[in-house]
């Protein structure tokens, strides 16, 4: 008989299948051939975080929610020894495959981020990095917050950049208008999403998947790791998203970041953090 406590959520049944099925093409869309061919190629969401990151060499590092490693990867090019956490088996494998391409010696684990601390050694890191579209998948930020500070040392850094909460109020199937259609705080039912749809442009179609998303607002994060003990040394809010986040809304700069259309209001898209383990 099974043990209704030990039965895996179906948020995370259907998420991790989710990201499985997309990996492979992830890998395709990303132009993940371009960082074997380039060795000093960094990720853009990695180069835009370069001034909330500084200098890492030298520095114990795990990338969060890693996908399929184009940030990592960028991380141990900025001189970091790296590891990264993904529940997606098959994203990992992209990762690893493309590691082992570049003849980068990252460790990579296959682990839930809210288990992150029981996967790896905790107090074992310098550096905290997630990178970008990542909380959304979370139904609570408090244990996220609490694997972050388990995992870090003392004096050690979590650098975030992630789609601001505003932005994700917005009904991204209006180009027509800037609409409100989802809660801005912590919710407790899933936001469910069906589709095929991505967010790269990737060869070919994807297989019909279903999602559970959640959002959380900025207090809501500042506050859970502020209570797991980490000081806030940074927030930013930003005007661009390195993705087509609200079409008909959103213009693609020389950055490969997306900003609002002249005559559109200027939004928050994006916002970052920089914590301190105390």
């Amino acid at each position: 008989m099974s043990d209704p406590e030990r039965e895996e959520p179906e948020y995370l049944r259907l998420n991790r299948a989710h990201w499985d099925g997309r990996a492979a093409q992830h890998a395709l869309g990303y132009g993940s051939h371009r960082y074997v061919d380039d060795p000093e190629l960094l990720s853009g969401v990695v180069r835009y975080d370069l001034p909330r990151l500084g200098d890492i060499r030298g520095l114990d590092a795990v990338h969060l929610q890693c996908h399929i490693g184009t940030d990592t990867l960028s991380l141990h090019r900025l001189g970091a020894r790296v590891t990264g956490l993904d529940f997606s088996p098959a994203s990992l494998a992209e990762a690893r495959r493309l590691a082992e391409a570049a003849g980068a010696p990252i460790r990579y684990v296959e682990s839930d981020v809210y288990r992150a601390s029981v996967a790896l050694e905790p107090a074992s890191f310098d550096l905290v990095y997630t990178g970008i579209g990542v909380l959304g998948w979370l139904p609570r930020v408090a244990p996220w917050a609490e694997q972050i500070a388990a995992l870090l040392r003392p004096g050690g850094r979590l650098v975030f950049r992630e789609g601001h909460p505003l932005m994700w109020t917005l009904d991204e199937t209006r180009p027509d208008a800037l609409v409100a259609r989802y809660g801005y705080f912590e919710h407790e039912e899933p936001l469910v999403f069906i589709g095929s749809d991505t967010y790269v442009e990737i060869p070919g179609e994807l297989p019909e998947s279903t999602t559970h998303e959640w959002n959380h607002g900025i207090a809501e994060v500042l506050g859970a790791l502020l209570a797991a003990g980490l000081d806030i040394a940074a927030v930013e809010e930003h005007d661009a998203v390195p993705w087509d986040a609200l079409p008909g809304h959103l213009e693609l700069g020389d950055d490969e970041e997306y900003r609002m259309r002249a005559g559109e209001p200027r939004l928050p898209l994006t916002w970052s953090v920089v914590a301190v383990k105390r």
